[in-house]
């Protein structure tokens, strides 16, 4: 079912507030993280630390969930198709794993705020916890890549994509002669 302009439009605009607020959550992750990885002192590292709890938790996860529902209400509810384009299909498949990966991730960020949060962790057991900053930078470059993906739209149908669109032309009338 093709959605009707005003509905596309609402939708779109949706999508695209969601998934620029999920760059824009990671970007402010990122400055975290970086700090975090950075940072000897005691005070900057719980700090960060609890922060990127917070902020994935309650900005980045509900984003990246809100812009992959809203990316598949736009691909079946358009003119795109779910499968009919080969961007649409690695754009879902990069959302998804980015999707997993973040919220396998909050597991290890979890940790690293719980150790964090109780105040009898040393200064030394601080500045021993790892980093999410490769998985950060990471999600950011392939949200990059799906925004670039959704912004130039290369072409490519699939073989569904072809079949439809055979489907789709007008029979021209021609009768064949027996």
């Amino acid at each position: 079912m093709i959605m009707g302009p005003r509905l596309r439009k609402f939708a779109l605009a949706a999508h695209i507030a969601l998934s620029v607020g999920w760059i824009g959550a990671v970007a402010g992750y990122v400055a975290l993280d970086l700090a975090a990885a950075t940072s000897q002192n005691a005070k900057t590292l719980r700090g960060c630390y609890l922060a990127m709890e917070l902020i994935a938790w309650y900005v980045i996860v509900p984003l990246a969930l809100a812009a992959l529902l809203t990316g598949l209400v736009m691909s079946l509810g358009t003119r795109w198709g779910l499968f009919r384009y080969y961007w649409v299909l690695v754009s879902l498949l990069l959302t998804v794993i980015a999707t997993v990966v973040l919220l396998v991730e909050t597991q290890t960020i979890g940790y690293f705020a719980d150790i964090a949060a109780d105040p009898r962790t040393s200064s030394e057991d601080l500045r021993s916890l790892g980093s999410t900053l490769v998985h950060s930078v990471g999600g950011m470059v392939v949200l990059l890549v799906i925004l670039a993906l959704n912004v130039y739209k290369p072409r490519g149908m699939t073989r569904y994509g072809w079949r439809k669109r055979q489907a789709k032309k007008p029979d021209l009338g021609y009768a064949e002669e027996s």
